[in-house]
């Protein structure tokens, strides 16, 4: 199983865990990435991920998002393809980083791209992608669950 996180999902863990949608979200994060670190899936990079994380202006925030970035298998170089890509994506209404993220994921074999943000995954879902967009709360129970089934 290949991963792709965007941005909002790996700050996730780093969000006002008070309210209990944004502690689970962040506690399957977690697990995923310990499900990839232990080798069972594998969760990859990009250059597109990268610029936007070091793009954070909180450098405590960037620092700890950094450690979880680091855990990534692989890395997804940017590539003219890629942004051509992004460009048709925009036009389904994603916003241009989002846009970037889902064209990286697409290009690099994802299985599927996991992100917090529900306007992304709605536009996602409308467009033409070759990708499942998903939170990563309700990816990661429906995959315990068929393992249960």
């Amino acid at each position: 199983m290949k991963i792709y996180f965007d941005n909002c999902c790996l700050n996730r863990p780093y969000d006002d865990l008070y309210d209990n949608i944004v502690r689970m979200e962040a506690e399957a994060v977690l697990s995923i990435i310990d499900t990839c670190e232990s080798g069972e899936w594998e969760y990859f990079g990009s250059d597109v991920l990268l610029d936007e994380i070091l793009g954070m202006s909180n450098t405590d925030r960037r620092e700890r998002v950094m450690l979880l970035y680091y855990s990534a298998a692989s890395h997804i170089n940017l590539t003219n393809a890629i942004i051509l890509r992004a460009k048709e994506f925009e036009q389904w209404g994603i916003k241009s980083y989002d846009a970037l993220h889902l064209s990286s994921a697409e290009s690099g074999g994802a299985d599927v791209l996991l992100t917090t943000d529900r306007r992304f995954i709605n536009a996602a879902q409308r467009s033409n992608a070759n990708i499942l967009v998903q939170n990563p709360l309700i990816w990661l129970a429906e995959k315990l669950y068929d393992t249960k089934s």
